[in-house]
């Protein structure tokens, strides 16, 4: 298989395009991006390391999402959260044109660095990070989690393990990744000089804060999709 490529171009009104391409490894879904040598100190594992963290600064020196993040903070702290942008995504499958503010670009591909990692914290979202959605809106994000989750939960079923159909699971995934969020945002605030990597961050939390709620919320919105299949399977049965 060929490697996943996704582009990210920010266009500013004053500025040339600033361009980041993120290649993936096709089985893994790990980035493939060379990482920074010398690497940061703030890089360190064991630098506002999460409390939840399963790694072993003996075996893992370097956050893998800290060394994932550099290029990013190198070449975005310099632009303020509310500043406007033009961001472009570019896939094999889709473009995507957003004008937005720096903070929600970075936000989103802030995301997509974070789920490509290797930080095993983050390892639920490789999938979705290979059918990458730029901008997703929070009822596209419900859905994509929730039908991600119960195809690993199908996975789970097919090695003889046991599967939640409860999405429990779901919302203590997303309780986790609010830990990682919050020391992150630690991380960023050490280095960064301005507030878009740091409001970025904040910008995902807010959105893994929501997600529990709005996933059992939501869940009974959306069953009307469903009515035409659920209706027919009733008769057929």
């Amino acid at each position: 298989m060929k490697a996943i490529k996704i582009e990210y171009r920010f266009k500013m009104e004053s500025e040339d395009i600033d361009l980041f391409q993120i290649v993936l490894d096709p089985n893994s879904l790990q980035t493939t991006n060379i990482a920074p040598d010398p690497a940061p100190e703030w890089t360190a594992l064991d630098f506002f390391q999460c409390p939840n963290c399963p790694l072993d600064a003996a075996e893992s020196p370097r956050c893998p999402a800290a060394l994932n993040m550099v290029p990013l903070v190198r070449r975005f702290d310099r632009l303020l959260s509310y500043d406007e942008t033009m961001v472009i995504v570019v896939a094999e499958e889709r473009y995507v044109y957003n004008k937005t503010t720096v903070q929600r670009g970075v936000c989103s591909l802030m995301g997509l660095l974070m789920a490509t990692s290797g930080c095993p914290l983050t390892a639920f979202f490789k999938p979705m990070a290979r059918f990458h959605l730029p901008f997703a809106s929070t009822e596209e994000t419900i859905w994509r989690a929730t039908s991600s989750y119960l195809l690993a939960q199908y996975f789970r079923c097919q090695a003889n393990r046991v599967a939640d159909t409860t999405f429990h699971g779901l919302s203590d995934l997303y309780d986790k990744i609010q830990i990682v969020n919050m020391a992150f945002a630690k991380r960023l605030r050490s280095t960064c000089k301005h507030d878009s990597m740091v409001n970025a961050i904040i910008l995902l939390d807010m959105f893994a804060k929501s997600m529990p709620t709005a996933i059992e919320d939501s869940l009974d919105e959306i069953r009307y999709l469903f009515e035409p299949y659920l209706s027919h399977s009733q008769k057929q049965s």
